[in-house]
């Protein structure tokens, strides 16, 4: 892997005194794990190198969640990517993600159900609801454009199903045997262009794809930071995720954090990824 040619550390940082402290403020590493039942998880967002190098704030945002009363339990996990081309779209991606975990949980019970019954339909229809909702209530402009993307997996291990809603750049990935696989909504003809799409108006609808996974898996959620390197012709790089991600241990914290800052050439804007593992009952 060729490195960046960006130094390999942070530079610059926003100043109070630019006039956006919600910039100022936000960390340019955010750290998180879980253990939920039989589900581990480990998250991690970096500002990019380009950020580091211009003093500008990480865009991206993340969320680790429970939601859903006890006997529909979901894990949520949620990644966001602010547009570069938004002024504050780092707020954006930071409010979206938790305001959308808010209005999904008030719908746990219903996507509970229709996941048990692999309703894509349904689902769908229960996030464009729930996440119209989030944008609605949180009152985003255009300024605060930022992708989606939200994936529940129920923490009852009986239900192998899961589901992925999104909006725009980057998704999911499954590590099957030691292979990465892209999974990706299918187009109903619908929507835009993904290249395109944004939250909360450059959208017409939120995707939802129900996945299964077996014990043994990892999924990993990501904003392109990481899913564009995975997908776009850099195999050295995903052998190197593949192998750090697809052993016999679950990753320590520290050690998820040093894995997911190993540095792709081209690719230099922030990067957001959460992996869950399942262990064997």
């Amino acid at each position: 892997m060729r490195p960046p040619s960006y130094p390999p550390h942070p530079l610059q940082c926003p100043s109070v005194r630019d006039g956006d402290v919600f910039a100022a403020f936000t960390p340019s590493v955010l750290l998180d794990g879980a253990q939920v039942g039989r589900l581990t998880v480990r998250a991690a967002s970096l500002r990019g190198d380009s950020h580091n190098w211009e003093g500008s704030c990480r865009q991206d945002a993340m969320t680790v969640a429970r939601i859903g009363p006890p006997e529909a339990e979901l894990l949520l996990l949620a990644v966001a990517d602010g547009v570069g081309s938004a002024p504050r779209s780092h707020i954006g991606s930071y409010r979206v993600t938790r305001q959308a975990a808010v209005h999904l949980d008030r719908e746990a019970a219903s996507i509970h159900a229709s996941l048990s019954a692999r309703d894509e339909g349904e689902l769908r229809v229960i996030a464009n609801k729930a996440i119209a909702g989030a944008v609605g209530e949180l009152r985003l402009g255009p300024e605060h454009a930022t992708t989606l993307h939200v994936l529940l997996v129920p923490t009852d291990s009986r239900i192998r199903e899961r589901v992925l809603f999104s909006v725009g750049d980057g998704g999911l990935f499954v590590l099957r045997a030691g292979q990465w696989h892209q999974a990706e909504p299918s187009d109903d003809g619908t929507l835009l262009d993904t290249r395109t799409e944004a939250l909360p108006h450059a959208y017409r609808s939120v995707s939802a794809m129900v996945v299964s996974s077996e014990p043994g898996e990892v999924l990993l959620l990501g904003t392109d930071g990481i899913t564009g390197p995975l997908t776009q012709r850099d195999p050295q790089f995903a052998r190197h995720l593949a192998d750090a991600w697809g052993g016999s241990a679950v990753p320590s914290l520290s050690d998820f954090l040093w894995q997911a800052q190993t540095r792709a050439k081209s690719y230099d804007d922030d990067r957001t990824v959460i992996c869950v593992w399942e262990g064997a009952g």
